[in-house]
């Protein structure tokens, strides 16, 4: 069966000395969502933007290199032929170098998902042998590879038949948490009040259903365009019939009346027929 998608990345899988070739594809796509331009009001005509230099005016994008500042106003260039010169061997191989459990992975890291499909019938078997000892030993394997212009730290796990690589973040690129959390109070907590909560949680518990959830920003801003297009007048909400949240003071009696209204799990609420295609 042909792939529904053009590979992302091509290149070799390596578990010490078995090599196979295989094909990176994006494992998530972007829905059609509304987005904005932005628009002269007077005469509702789109703003465009031209690459201009400072005491030279306007360029031709042929001339445009990176460069990376190394003192104020001043760059080292980099013409496209010299990066792609730099001589990296995740260019074309994903090394698997290390396993570990999926929970000494710390959620912070996780970037975004891809396949990893074989690159042909004669990779099939070295395929499926890695996806079944990731499977059997419940291990990802950790690796680097070069993708979009930088070297990425991978984690590699076995997924239905085949294989998804995440994307990770560099260790440096993790804030430090006690930054933020320095003012979250030190005493420990009520016993009864934490049950109570915990009684909460599990009366609203459930498994994981991503479907019943749809993003009702999107939907307001696509039934806002729609009403719009029809020349009906928005008139935003006063300060007074907005909504407001409860002043709680007493938190044991707000818990007590949670548990008591709390029944079976939340439904999430049902997505809106949409008759339009969005925007």
């Amino acid at each position: 069966m042909p792939k529904k998608a053009r590979a992302y990345w091509k290149g070799y899988l390596r578990l010490s000395l078995v090599s196979i070739g295989v094909e990176i594809y994006n494992a998530v796509e972007s829905k059609s969502e509304i987005s904005f331009r932005q628009i002269h009001k007077p005469s509702g005509r789109r703003v465009n933007y031209e690459k201009i230099v400072q005491g030279i005016g306007k360029i031709d994008t042929a001339d445009i290199v990176k460069g990376y500042e190394v003192d104020t106003d001043t760059y080292v260039t980099l013409d496209p032929e010299e990066i792609d010169a730099l001589k990296l061997e995740s260019k074309k191989t994903i090394d698997l170098v290390q396993f570990v459990d999926t929970s000494d992975i710390d959620y912070r890291y996780f970037e975004r998902p891809y396949f990893i499909a074989p690159a042909d019938k004669l990779a099939g078997e070295g395929y499926v042998v890695i996806r079944e000892a990731l499977r059997k030993t419940n291990k990802v394997g950790l690796a680097q590879v070069t993708i979009g212009g930088r070297e990425w730290l991978v984690a590699i796990a076995a997924m239905n038949d085949g294989l998804v690589m995440e994307m990770l973040r560099y260790a440096d690129e993790l804030r430090d948490p006690a930054d933020f959390f320095d003012e979250v109070p030190n005493a420990k907590p009520d016993k009864e009040m934490v049950d109570l909560a915990v009684q909460l949680i599990t009366k609203k518990s459930s498994k994981f259903a991503p479907e019943k959830f749809e993003d009702h920003y999107q939907t307001a801003l696509h039934e806002l365009v729609q009403a719009k297009l029809k020349g009906r007048k928005i008139i935003a909400p006063s300060e007074e019939a907005r909504p407001k949240g409860a002043n709680v003071v007493d938190l044991m009696e707000a818990l007590k009346k949670s548990v008591g209204q709390s029944g079976k799990p939340a439904a999430a609420k049902p997505k809106s027929p949409k008759s339009k295609k969005r925007a």
